[in-house]
């Protein structure tokens, strides 16, 4: 009994300080975003969390690295988007107000979605991946190289497919789907890198939210519910993805008809 109540406390304390650190990372981040306006600072905070990555031999830093990719993509777009926020043009008040409430995402993220592996906790962070690292990529990139951006957006798709593809078990044909749904996304940035639109936030127009996160978003819900079909049934049942593929086209045929008017193009 004394040992099982020492294993309590030990995993009391773990918990705890866990919570702690990851609380002070996100408040760190900010803080040092807010204070300094150096994004290159927050993001060697980021780094520096992962120490644990390169705690052991190198031979093993390329799978940790991998298995940490969608962490550090999820991370990085917050630090984008709060950068992006603290350096609008707004008033302080609300500017405060949304560092605020990015941070509490961002704890959010940290503590209740990135430490889960349950398969829908598994999808919902490669979805994370793919929305916030193509909003934060197409919001910083406007002068970039057209190659680095695509390259970008290759290694989002390539890490989200990877990332869920591991909750099935897939061996035999992993890494060429991962390596494939990385084209198929490179292509869709090379696009929109040439005409992207952005739509304003109701009430938060420091943010905005570029088409081609919506559309990446969506294809690979719809990517997932098939390839989830196919992995239960053997064969993609049009009964499991009638209903996302019809929402994607919707929204798709919506955003690319109606609302690229109302858009800011960047």
């Amino acid at each position: 009994m004394e040992f099982l109540k020492l294993l309590r406390k030990r995993s009391f304390l773990s918990e705890a300080v866990y919570t702690v650190l990851n609380i002070a990372l996100a408040i760190a981040v900010v803080a040092v975003i807010r204070y300094t306006g150096s994004v290159g600072f927050a993001i060697g905070l980021i780094v520096l969390s992962k120490w644990r990555v390169f705690a052991v031999r190198p031979r093993f830093w390329w799978a940790n690295l991998r298995s940490n990719l969608v962490d550090f993509i999820v991370s990085i777009s917050f630090v984008l988007h709060m950068y992006l926020v603290n350096g609008a043009p707004i008033e302080d008040p609300r500017k405060l107000l949304l560092l605020g409430a990015l941070t509490l995402l961002y704890i959010g993220w940290l503590l209740f979605i990135k430490p889960r592996s349950k398969r829908s906790y598994i999808a919902v962070q490669a979805g994370a991946a793919i929305f916030l690292g193509t909003s934060a990529l197409f919001a910083v990139s406007y002068n970039w190289p057209v190659s680095v951006v695509v390259l970008a957006m290759w290694l989002i798709g390539y890490t989200a497919a990877r990332h869920i593809l591991s909750a099935y078990d897939e061996e035999t044909h992993g890494l060429f789907l991962s390596l494939a749904w990385g084209v198929l996304l490179s292509q869709i940035a090379w696009a929109a890198y040439h005409w992207t639109i952005a739509y304003n936030l109701p009430f938060v127009t420091a943010l905005h939210i570029p088409q081609v996160a919506i559309i990446a978003i969506l294809m690979s819900f719809l990517a997932f519910k098939s390839y989830d079909s196919f992995y239960k049934n053997a064969k993609i049942r049009m009964t499991d993805i009638i209903l996302p593929l019809l929402f994607t086209l919707s929204v798709a045929l919506v955003l690319l008809v109606l609302f690229n008017r109302v858009g800011t193009a960047i």
